[in-house]
C-alpha cells in the first residue's frame, strides 16, 4: 500500500513539474506569433488585461501625484494652492475605477475613495488649519489605497509625533518636509517605513 501511495505521489510530482515547465515554456513563446487559435485568443485577452491594468495604474498614479502636490502646498503654507489642489484631487478620486479589483478590494476601495473624496472636498474650501486636519485622515486613506492598488514609485511613510497626538503622511522623498506644521516645524518627523 505504501508503494502505491509513493508511486502516486511520484507521478503527481512529475506531472506538477512537467506542468510548471510547460507553463514556463509557454510564457516564453507567448511573445512569438502562433497560428494556434486558442493561443492567439489568449494572447489578445492578456493584452487587453494589460492595457486595462495600465490605464487603472495611471489613474491610481494620478491620485498619488495630486496628493503629493497637495502635500507640498501644505508644506509651503499655501492655503490658496492647497484649496485648488484639493479640488483637483477630488476629481482624480472620482475618476478612479475599481472594477479591475476583486469584490473585497472593490468594497474596501469604494469606502476609501468615498472618505478620501470627502476630505479632499473639505480641503478645497477650508483655511489651512482645517485643511491640515483633513489631510491627516486623507493621508491614511491614500496609504490604505496604495496597499491595495500598489504603485511603481518608492514611497516613504513619514510620521510627526507632535501633530494631533501623532500623524502620518506619504512622501516620495526620504527628507522630512512636514505638511502639518509647514515652515513652523518643517523638519519635525521621521520615516516610519518604506513602501515598495
Amino acid at each position: 500500500m505504501k508503494r502505491i501511495k509513493r508511486s502516486i505521489g511520484s507521478v503527481a510530482l512529475a506531472a506538477t513539474l512537467m506542468l510548471a515547465m510547460s507553463c514556463k515554456d509557454a510564457s516564453k513563446s507567448e511573445a512569438s506569433v502562433t497560428t494556434d487559435n486558442i493561443t492567439t485568443e489568449n494572447a489578445v485577452d492578456s493584452q487587453e488585461a494589460v492595457t486595462k491594468t495600465d490605464k487603472q495604474d495611471a489613474k491610481a498614479e494620478d491620485i498619488l501625484k495630486d496628493y503629493f502636490n497637495l502635500k507640498d502646498a501644505l508644506v509651503g503654507d499655501d492655503n490658496d494652492k492647497a484649496k485648488a489642489l484639493g479640488i483637483t484631487l477630488t476629481n482624480s478620486l472620482k475618476a478612479f475605477e475599481v472594477s479591475n479589483y476583486t469584490d473585497n478590494e472593490q468594497t474596501e476601495l469604494n469606502d476609501l475613495i468615498e472618505d478620501a473624496t470627502e476630505h479632499a472636498e473639505h480641503i478645497g474650501e477650508s483655511d489651512i488649519k482645517h485643511q491640515r486636519e483633513h489631510f491627516k485622515t486623507l493621508s491614511k486613506d491614500i496609504a490604505d489605497m496604495v496597499a491595495i492598488t500598489g504603485t511603481a514609485m518608492t514611497l516613504y511613510e513619514q510620521f510627526c509625533p507632535m501633530y494631533d497626538r501623532g500623524s502620518a503622511w506619504l512622501s516620495t522623498k526620504e527628507e522630512i518636509r512636514n505638511p502639518y506644521y509647514g515652515s513652523a516645524m518643517l523638519k519635525c518627523g521621521s520615516v516610519q517605513r518604506t513602501i515598495n
